[in-house]
C-alpha cells in the first residue's frame, strides 16, 4: 500500500520513515516530557501543566467545589465518547493557543465549554433548581452569569 501511494506521488522512499520518526518523536514528547498522559485522568492537577492556569487551580483549591467536583465534573459531558471527544477538541485547542502565545488573556470560556458547564450545573443542582432552570418567561437558566466565581473564584 505505502510502496503505491508512493509510486503514485512520486514521493522518495526514504521521507517515509523520517516524516513518521518525526512524528513519534514529538508524540513522545507531548505524552511523556510535556506529561500529555495525565490529561486522560481525573486529577485537577492536571491544569497547572500549564502555568498560566494556576490561577484558576487556586481558585478551585479554595472553591466550596473542591471537595464535591473535579475539573472533569464540571468541563467534560458525563458520557465516555463526549468526555474524550471534548478533551481532544480542548487538548488540541490550548496547546495550539498556548504553543503560538495566541489566547485571551485573561482566559474566557468558549462557547461549547460554556454551554458543557451550564449543563453539568444544572444536572448537578436540578433538586434546588428545578423552577429556575426555565422561568416563566421560557428563558434557561444561565448559571454563570450569576455564578461565574463558584468553582473559580479569582475570576472577574
Amino acid at each position: 500500500m505505502f510502496k503505491t501511494i508512493i509510486n503514485r506521488f512520486q514521493i522518495p522512499s526514504w521521507l517515509l520513515p523520517i516524516n513518521l520518526g518525526i512524528f513519534t518523536g514529538l508524540s513522545a514528547f507531548t505524552l511523556f516530557y510535556a506529561n500529555g498522559t495525565s490529561y486522560f485522568s481525573n486529577d485537577p492537577k492536571t491544569c497547572i501543566n500549564c502555568h498560566i492556569m494556576r490561577e484558576q487551580f487556586d481558585a478551585w483549591n479554595r472553591s466550596s467545589h473542591k471537595s464535591v467536583a473535579t475539573s472533569n465534573s464540571c468541563h467534560t459531558p458525563k458520557n465516555f465518547a463526549g468526555k474524550y471527544a471534548v478533551k481532544g477538541i480542548n487538548g488540541w485547542n490550548h496547546s495550539v493557543a498556548f504553543t503560538t502565545g495566541n489566547f485571551h488573556s485573561p482566559l474566557q470560556i468558549k462557547p461549547l465549554n460554556r454551554n458543557i458547564v451550564l449543563h453539568n450545573c444544572v444536572n448537578c443542582h436540578k433538586e434546588m433548581i428545578c423552577r429556575m432552570v426555565s422561568n416563566s418567561k421560557g428563558e434557561k437558566a444561565d448559571c454563570i452569569s450569576c455564578h461565574g466565581n463558584v468553582g473559580h473564584r479569582g475570576r472577574k
